[in-house]
């Protein structure tokens, strides 16, 4: 009895372990079922395709990278877990380096472009934050700094055929690169000539912004996205919007590397034809009224604010451009030529940490956004101020918070754009609390290193931002430091 009970247990053992040594059949399926399935989510992990597809697998398809692991990670620069694209570095950076030593260039191309310039493009799904119009403005300024240097136009179509597809997602979402929740991966793209050429993918997770270092700026994270469906991998070159980690930089715009990369694939952009030449002086009749130019380095200024990055001085109609301390081509140029429906002259002008541009004159106030204007003209009233006009406006960061103060005639208050009203403990007195400056402040804005910058007719008092207090050997000309004129 014994024997056999032993004799059957061990033919037992021996049948479990053949039983673990055969092989699983991979359920190869699988995949196909979810990219099948709905677009809604976050149920539905797929989306429906809606574009005429017939291209060959490509490597990106099926690349993986330990980016999308649900382990955290170190990457290359040694920061844990820093926002960025989730596209694979492929070929990889340090691949890429040994087997190009001796080339100049360091974008990286995958192989493929679109054999056409015309695209069309549709947007499947909106993030929260944002309007939709708002949303429409954002990408169609992250797709013009690619238009300006190449023959490319960009067209938004609603029916159901587009060369790109962009949509907001979460987590698995049926193409096998999964998003991550808050940070990690912003958003990935597909590549052309890909099976999913022209899908662009934005985590819905993400806390999208524009002009708001808080936030994850969709303006910065678009237009990186869009050169990977244009053709671009990921750039070696450091601060290039092809780079593959996310950075917010004001303004927006392509570096040698990234301009190289995409007129490598497509060619620069068309020279205009001429322009005709002007019309002979005669005594043909007009009402249109061409306003008196203002020189810079006579006149003082009206308004002077920090737009987009860059530093934007305002007189009369007119308006001067300055990026990274130097004037740019073609200005001053009239205010209206970027804000249509500003008033002729402003007296203040600030951008909140929503990226609305708000300006003033006299009683009234306009806000736009970027360059379409979302209300004005609309009495200070509203916003709970008694007196006008506002002289000049300041948006100031303190640490991790934004304020923005108004200006009056040795007053000034605190403003809660959010909140559209003015702190009920203001107004205080300037000299009280800004040590050192005049009463008649003029204009105002916080520069790159936090110093406050208070222009009063031709001079200007930089502030530490600190103490409140004005630094030795101001006030000095604004001429002389912003325009390079001659000092007197």
């Amino acid at each position: 009895m014994w024997i056999s009970w032993l004799l059957s247990n061990t033919f037992a053992l021996h049948f479990i372990l053949c039983l673990d040594c055969l092989p699983v059949v991979e359920r190869r399926d699988f995949d196909k079922r979810k990219t099948a399935e709905s677009a809604a989510w976050p149920q539905s992990p797929g989306s429906p395709s809606l574009k005429k597809r017939g291209h060959e697998p490509h490597p990106q398809d099926t690349l993986k990278s330990p980016v999308w692991s649900s382990a955290p990670h170190w990457n290359e620069t040694g920061s844990f877990n820093r926002p960025r694209c989730g596209v694979p570095d492929y070929p990889t950076r340090q691949g890429a380096l040994k087997s190009r030593r001796q080339r100049q260039k360091r974008f990286v191309l995958f192989g493929g472009r679109w054999e056409k310039t015309d695209l069309t493009y549709k947007i499947m799904r909106f993030p929260w934050q944002m309007t939709e119009d708002k949303v429409r403005r954002v990408l169609q300024e992250a797709l013009r700094v690619w238009s300006e240097v190449t023959p490319l136009t960009f067209s938004e179509v609603h029916s159901a055929e587009a060369d790109i597809v962009i949509d907001f997602n979460r987590y698995w979402h049926g193409d096998n690169l999964p998003f991550d929740g808050p940070g990690g991966i912003l958003a990935h793209a597909f590549f052309p000539r890909t099976h999913r050429a022209g899908d662009i993918h934005f985590d819905y997770d993400e806390s999208w912004t524009v002009g708001n270092e808080m936030g994850t700026d969709l303006l910065q994270v678009a237009a990186h996205e869009f050169g990977h469906v244009l053709g671009l991998q990921h750039s070696l070159e450091p601060g290039a919007i092809m780079s593959p980690f996310y950075s917010f930089s004001y303004p927006l715009e392509l570096s040698d590397d990234d301009k190289q990369g995409i007129q490598y694939l497509y060619g620069p952009r068309p020279e205009a034809p001429p322009s005709p030449p002007p019309p002979l002086p005669g005594n043909t009749e007009t009402n249109e009224i061409t306003p008196h130019m203002p020189d810079a380095c006579h006149t003082d200024f009206d308004a002077v604010s920090v737009i987009r990055g860059e530093l934007f001085f305002f007189k009369d109609s007119y308006t001067w451009r300055i990026r990274e301390g130097r004037l740019q081509e073609g200005y001053p140029a009239l205010a209206s030529r970027h804000w249509r429906g500003i008033p002729q002259r402003i007296d203040a002008a600030f951008e909140d940490k929503s990226g609305n541009i708000w300006f003033f004159q006299d009683h009234s106030y306009w806000v736009f956004d970027a360059e379409q204007q979302i209300t004005g003209p609309d009495w200070l009233q509203r916003l709970g101020l008694t007196v006008a006009p506002v002289q000049a406006a300041l948006r100031w960061k303190e640490g991790a918070e934004h304020h923005t103060y108004f200006f009056h005639s040795g007053s000034y208050w605190r403003f809660d754009p959010l909140q559209n009203r003015v702190d009920p403990a203001y107004p205080r007195s300037i000299s009280h609390d800004w040590h050192g400056l005049p009463d008649d402040i003029e204009a105002a804005f916080q520069d790159r290193y936090g110093y406050g910058v208070f222009i009063s007719r031709r001079h200007y008092w930089k502030v530490d931002p600190v103490d409140r207090r004005v630094l030795e050997g101001y006030p000095r000309l604004v001429g002389q430091d912003f325009f390079g004129c001659s000092g007197r």
